[in-house]
């Protein structure tokens, strides 16, 4: 019932090419036969209407057959994949799962009851209304991970209008919202997802040449892996035509440069979180950093420079934090933003800026001067408590070759000097051999970067 709208779509496009996975092709014949046959499959399961199914499982013709099904079905999915490996047992805890599904690499499936009845009065919302629902997870870099819980009817209504269609590769992973959004908008419209072999800038320009993709949603920190890397030369770009980012504040350096090296390509400005989905958006051009959200399903506002939005597909709320809605129903999203009429500019976290002496520092924005530097390839700007200041600026740097530290600080702090005011330079700066960013490509930022990637 929910789905029945997409599976008109795959039913019109039957002969067109619905999915790439492994470098094989499917086409929406395929994809609507492996969801009537999963729609089959849980009834003989009988797994019923309102139950929180745990879904392990990366990109495949059948994990969204299954995804498909399950929505169809009235249940609670709660996605999980194997970037979340070390936070599994966490996230079904917090999420109470009742019965797991676990798809395999070569989508072979088991299906096991986990004996526990979910409980919480979010769930209960959701039974009532008799809609099927969707927890994801916030990244947990820092403390414990927040389980949102959505009402999966609101997140599907804004697919039901037709769009362009685009051959795309679903970037952002299957557990998160923006993996989500960007497999219903492409398959609602008849596009082509096209999984990727590795999630390397090599490996995905390399499936952008071969599977010819015109839409490449992604990360301000992988855009700029593609620049320091290089494997941009190594590889055909003709047929991209739009590059989305979204996820973290996207350094200016790191967009001017990509944008110089590839004029041909759309740059858009994306903002969503796990808690609100994706908003529609609009970048003021390729080059800038200033965007439009919102549109018919959102409202924004900004208050004390704070951005706030409201809208039907807003979460329902947390399983596991206080509420972050204000009084008259708006979510404070935490983000400090500029405005400059219908356009805003991300400045960064609440969290995460830098209160130095009482002026603020973002750290995106030291970072894209740093980015900017000779033998750097990445950075991440964080912040430390002092007795003085309250906090200062600090910054870890990855390398290109091997550089005195000594006498790298000092070519930093110089360096910043001509383009920052005094605070907002570094007092601190580390040099590490790990990479400052996590599985998702988002950035880092902290005292300490985690082991591994």
């Amino acid at each position: 019932m929910f789905v029945d709208f997409l599976l008109e779509v795959f039913d019109h496009n039957q002969s067109a090419e619905a999915m790439v996975w492994k470098h094989r092709s499917f086409t929406y014949a395929m994809l609507l036969s492996k969801t009537r046959e999963w729609q089959a499959r849980l009834e003989q399961l009988a797994i019923p209407a309102g139950a929180v199914v745990i879904v392990e499982a990366e990109y495949s013709p059948t994990a969204i057959a299954l995804l498909l099904a399950l929505v169809s079905r009235g249940v609670i999915v709660v996605p999980i994949s194997s970037a979340a490996r070390a936070k599994r047992q966490e996230f079904i805890e917090i999420a109470q799962g009742e019965w797991s599904i676990v798809l395999s690499a070569d989508d072979e499936f088991s299906c096991v009851t986990l004996g526990r009845a979910a409980s919480h009065p979010l769930y209960s919302k959701l039974k009532f209304s008799a809609h099927p629902g969707l927890v994801v997870f916030s990244s947990g870099s820092t403390g414990k991970s927040k389980g949102a819980v959505h009402d999966f009817v609101p997140l599907l209504e804004k697919f039901r209008t037709p769009r362009k269609a685009f051959r795309t590769v679903p970037f952002l992973l299957f557990d998160h919202l923006g993996g989500v959004n960007t497999v219903l908008y492409t398959v609602s419209n008849g596009g082509c997802i096209v999984t990727v072999s590795a999630r390397t800038p090599d490996g995905v320009l390399a499936d952008v040449e071969r599977h010819k993709v015109e839409l490449l949603p992604t990360s301000p920190t992988f855009l700029n892996l593609i620049i320091i890397s290089e494997a941009y030369l190594r590889h055909d770009l003709s047929s991209l035509k739009v590059v989305t980012y979204g996820t973290e504040p996207m350094p200016e350096s790191t967009l001017k440069r990509f944008h110089s090296l590839f004029p041909h390509i759309t740059l858009q400005q994306t903002y969503g979180l796990s808690e609100i989905g994706v908003l529609r958006s609009k970048s003021k051009s390729s080059d800038s950093l200033w965007v439009k959200v919102g549109g018919a399903e959102f409202h924004t506002r900004v208050v004390d420079g704070i951005l706030h939005i409201k809208g039907n597909s807003v979460m329902l709320g947390y399983l596991n934090a206080a509420n972050p809605f204000t009084e008259d129903g708006w979510l404070n999203t935490g983000d400090r933003v500029l405005e400059d009429g219908e356009y805003i500019r991300i400045l960064g976290r609440e969290s995460e800026i830098i209160n130095v002496g009482g002026e603020k520092v973002y750290p995106a924005e030291v970072e894209s001067v740093i980015q900017e530097m000779d033998n750097v390839l990445d950075v991440a700007v964080f912040k430390e408590a002092n007795m003085i200041t309250g906090n200062i600026p600090c910054a870890r740097v990855t390398l290109k070759a091997p550089e005195d530290l000594q006498a790298f600080t000092h070519r930093l702090k110089q360096y910043c000097s001509q383009r920052l005011d005094r605070y907002k330079i570094p007092v601190k700066v580390r040099i590490s051999e790990q990479v400052l960013y996590s599985d998702r490509f988002k950035r880092m930022r902290g005292g300490h970067v985690p082991a591994g990637r």
